[in-house]
């Protein structure tokens, strides 16, 4: 992993303190690096209507994308708690809108691993299903 990958996966597990996560009391934290460079942080909020609970990794996707950001480059995963944390399906598709075949590297107390996006998602829903 390079220094720039260290300082991401440092960006994903210093916002999974800033988690709120009563319910299930996982702390998340993503960090999402863009073409331009910046790189945009997500925690997991949680909702006692668990559906309206948000990832971490959609949080900085879309902090990213509201801020015009259109290209993802890279995506870190930290969560504290578990030996490694994977994004769930959900942001994996919401990734791929933003990303090509990507490296995502989730970690946590086992260390760090390094995936393609397309090993995560092999089928993305895109738009040339529509």
């Amino acid at each position: 992993m390079t220094d720039d990958m260290d300082a991401l996966v440092a960006a994903a597990a210093e916002a999974s303190k800033n988690s709120y996560s009563p319910y299930s009391g996982f702390k998340v934290g993503a960090a999402a690096l863009t073409e331009s460079g910046d790189v945009y942080t997500g925690t997991n909020i949680e909702n006692a209507s668990y559906g309206a609970t948000m990832c971490a990794e959609r949080v900085a996707i879309f902090k990213a994308a509201s801020d015009g950001m259109r290209r993802i480059v890279a995506l870190a995963v930290y969560g504290g708690g578990a030996d490694y944390a994977y994004p769930c399906g959900m942001c994996l598709q919401v990734l791929s809108e933003f990303a090509g075949d990507i490296s995502v590297y989730v970690a946590g107390k086992a260390g760090v691993k390094r995936y393609a996006l397309s090993e995560l998602l092999p089928h993305p829903f895109d738009k040339s299903k529509l």
